[in-house]
This record gives C-alpha cells, sequence and structure tokens, in this order.
C-alpha cells in the first residue's frame, strides 16, 4: 500500500518556520551581516565606474564568508543562510536610499511572506 502525501499549504499560524520568519530572529541576533552587507555594496559602488552598477546578493554574501568566516549566533544549520539573500537585497534597498536601486529582484517567496 502506498502512502499518500499532503500536499496541504501551511495554515498560518504555522508560518514561524517560514524565511522572514526565521530572517528576523537571525537579523535580531546578528545586526552586523546587514552592516557589513551595506558597507561592501556602498565600497563596490564607490570603486571607479561601478557607482550605477547593479549588485549580486550572493557575490556580497560570499565575500562575507571568505573575509570574515562569520561567527554567528542562532539556529540556523549554516552560518549564513542563503534563504535570507532575497530578503538582504530588499532590505539594503529598502533602507539605504543610496543603494535603492542597488540589485535587480526576481519574483521569490519572501514577497507573499
Amino acid at each position: 500500500m502506498q502512502s499518500e502525501l499532503d500536499f496541504t499549504p501551511p495554515l498560518p499560524e504555522e508560518k514561524d518556520t517560514s524565511i522572514y520568519a526565521r530572517f528576523q530572529k537571525f537579523h535580531a541576533t546578528n545586526p552586523h551581516v546587514y552592516e557589513n552587507l551595506v558597507r561592501l555594496a556602498r565600497e563596490f559602488r564607490r570603486k571607479g565606474s561601478n557607482h550605477n552598477r547593479k549588485l549580486g546578493i550572493g557575490m556580497l554574501y560570499e565575500v562575507l564568508r571568505w573575509n570574515y568566516y562569520l561567527s554567528t549566533e542562532g539556529e540556523e544549520e549554516f552560518k549564513l543562510s542563503n534563504d535570507f539573500r532575497a530578503v538582504y537585497a530588499r532590505k539594503i534597498m529598502e533602507q539605504e536610499p543610496d543603494l535603492a536601486d542597488a540589485f535587480n529582484t526576481k519574483q521569490s517567496v519572501v514577497d507573499t511572506e
């Protein structure tokens, strides 16, 4: 007998494990990650003809991983979860006027959370 899979979407009260909810918890514990991403984005934009060039949040993430071997706190399996890239890109563009156009974004699961 084959077991049946449940494809029912989670109820709203079960969303405490959503990417955005996990991001909020991670960000509250590790504000230095946001600060470093902003610093790197500004540094990149200051260099030569890069002032209007789009950035890749993935590139900035990898620079943080490489340069700092970030020691972060939280329950995430990885020290700097790739799940948070889209949230960081949107947060930076929303909160930093000089970086409002820094990233190209596409529809993401975090846009619906």
